[in-house]
């Protein structure tokens, strides 16, 4: 069955946050995608081209890792559709191709106040629950501003 790409009446792009393990962020730096929802690609298809992403890592690893609650990577959709590949006989997760660009991580407890996206400080964690979601673009530039390397 072919899966028809989401039309979007907004031409701009938008923003959004993937909450993932820092070792899943990684690997996709390092082959320049992004995965969301667990492999599947429903997700992935509310993104598009022009798109800014920005990665929360609330652990080292999934399920075994350190708690780190840092934002981890900064990118720009480079992809029009996802695609497929095979890690294994049984799991063949949807990627979307990302063009990341340089940064450093920044702790998201210092952020927390300056963040529209979290309207209960107290619980905010609540919205990474959602994995991947949208966020304002003055959160986005808020983010992206702390993660901006230091000139040396």
């Amino acid at each position: 069955m072919t899966q028809t790409r989401s039309y979007r009446a907004v031409t701009k792009p938008r923003d959004w946050v993937n909450t993932v393990s820092l070792d899943h962020v990684l690997a996709g730096v390092a082959g320049g995608f992004t995965q969301a929802g667990h492999g599947s690609d429903t997700r992935l298809r509310m993104l598009h081209a022009g798109d800014r992403i920005v990665f929360y890592s609330p652990r080292t690893a999934i399920r075994t890792g350190r708690p780190l609650q840092c934002f981890t990577a900064l990118g720009v959709i480079v992809g029009d559709e996802p695609y497929q590949v095979s890690m294994s006989a049984d799991f063949h997760p949807w990627r979307l191709a990302v063009r990341f660009v340089p940064c450093v991580q920044a702790p998201v407890k210092p952020l927390i106040p300056r963040l529209s996206f979290i309207a209960d400080p107290r619980h905010w964690g609540l919205p990474f629950r959602r994995g991947l979601f949208a966020i304002p673009q003055t959160d986005y530039d808020t983010i992206a501003e702390t993660m901006r390397p230091q000139s040396q």
